[in-house]
């Protein structure tokens, strides 16, 4: 099978688990904050991973790694399953959900802009259209089709919301440049989250058991949204150029949005049908390699 066929199958799998944060953070934070909640998700993705690890006989691997293999996983932890999260959580707190989405989703551009300099891979005309097909989309889901309510209000909040964007990109080339093994890699990324959102809580708002109604979010963020999804992520990124399978993640929004209406009885706007085409048409853009797939396949064999 084709590395980018797998590439892109783990990505839409990561698409289809993405999109369930908004169902996941507005059921789970009822009676939790965004440092609390982020502790517990991250806390049970650490157990889902370590026991894995320890199932699967990758536990001696953690006695092989060297203090700078320690410290690189620890500083990629930080920026993916930490730094990326709480300043997401933080802006959905303090501003506008709208533009918080819409700033969220430049980190598909930003892994495109990154990996240039730090992977030497090219940015092609065709990714360049793909990334505009998407984000087009993107802000036409989220805007509902009107454009003109997209404002940036908080330029303070904003900014903390683009640097957790910036976060995310940078974890996802510099995950891809590590040939760590996946599970260990991602036990340590989310033992990091985990002490990270605990000292977050314990001084920005304290420690809280969650109520009985967070405890099945809790799980399907932990185990699925922020755990297995990450598993994939790196899969995808092993298999293909970061810069290529960046643009099939503006997919997120368009399926968070009709998860929303499954789930929350949210109307079906007319603008999500012109969003969906415009992200699929990126799609369709970014993986038409009728002559170029093979030369890219053997590249990276």
């Amino acid at each position: 099978m084709s590395k980018r066929i797998v590439a892109v199958a783990c990505t839409l799998a990561c698409v289809a688990l993405w999109a369930l944060i908004p169902v996941v953070a507005k059921t789970g934070q009822r009676g939790l904050d965004n440092h609390q909640f982020l502790f517990w998700s991250s806390l049970v993705s650490f157990l889902a991973f370590a026991v894995t690890a320890g199932l699967g006989g990758k536990l001696p691997r953690l006695a092989r790694y060297r203090a700078r293999d320690w410290a690189v996983m620890a500083g990629l932890g930080l920026l993916g399953t930490y730094l990326y999260y709480i300043l997401l959580y933080f802006g959905y707190a303090r501003s506008r959900g709208l533009e918080v989405l819409v700033l969220q989703y430049s980190w598909p551009i930003l892994i495109i802009v990154l990996s240039a300099p730090i992977l030497r891979e090219r940015i092609t005309v065709r990714r360049a259209i793909a990334c505009a097909f998407g984000f087009a989309g993107v802000a036409i889901v989220l805007s509902k089709g009107n454009l003109a309510g997209i404002r940036l209000d908080d330029a303070g909040v904003d900014a903390l919301v683009l640097l957790g964007a910036l976060s995310f990109a940078l974890f996802s080339v510099l995950s891809k440049k590590s040939d760590f093994e996946p599970i260990t890699m991602n036990a340590i990324f989310f033992l990091v989250a985990t002490v990270a959102s605990f000292i977050s809580m314990t001084f920005a708002s304290g420690f809280a058991l969650p109520p009985a109604s967070a405890i099945l979010p809790i799980l399907v963020n932990g185990l699925l949204v922020n755990g297995f999804s990450y598993l994939l992520w790196v899969w995808a990124l092993r298999n293909a150029d970061a810069s290529f399978i960046a643009p099939f993640v503006f997919l997120t929004p368009v399926l968070a949005a009709g998860y929303l209406v499954v789930f929350f009885g949210e109307p079906i706007v007319p603008a999500y049908a012109v969003g969906l085409v415009l992200v699929i048409a990126a799609g369709a853009v970014n993986s038409f390699f009728l002559d170029s797939g093979a030369r890219a396949d053997r590249k990276l064999r």
